[in-house]
């Protein structure tokens, strides 16, 4: 047995702790149909996900919670919300942002709206190439 000391354990804890919520996001957005209960269900797999993760370690606060419930809510928004939204998150990828525009077709967003906000989101990554 090697002992790890502590602040060499919580780096590494940080670490597996973003991975897995970066890993969350990326899950999410390769979802092809949701509906609000199916994003209500992924807000509670990621509060039980939290709950198992405070009494495995004391690291405060979890690093990307705010990454990985933001994305689930946005889910949430309106056309003009989600406008808004899309221009001030600029750290999710492009295909994060697609997915979610592409999920929320039909259930809250028409084909018109959808079209804005791909085209927002095309904007956005116009300037990265």
């Amino acid at each position: 047995r090697v002992r790890i000391p502590l602040p060499v354990s919580n780096i590494l804890w940080e670490h597996c702790i973003r991975l897995a919520n970066r890993t969350l996001v990326e899950g999410y957005a390769n979802v092809k149909k949701c509906s609000n209960e199916g994003r209500a269900l992924m807000q509670l797999d990621f509060q039980q996900f939290l709950m198992k993760l405070e009494k495995l370690t004391d690291i405060r606060p979890i690093p990307d919670k705010e990454f990985v419930e933001t994305y689930i809510k946005a889910y949430y928004l309106t056309e003009n919300d989600m406008e808004r939204w899309i221009k001030e998150h600029r750290e999710y990828s492009t295909k994060h942002l697609t997915n979610l525009v592409n999920v929320c077709l039909g259930s809250h967003i028409n084909k018109k709206a959808r079209q804005k906000l791909l085209a927002a989101i095309d904007d956005i990554d116009r300037p990265k190439r």
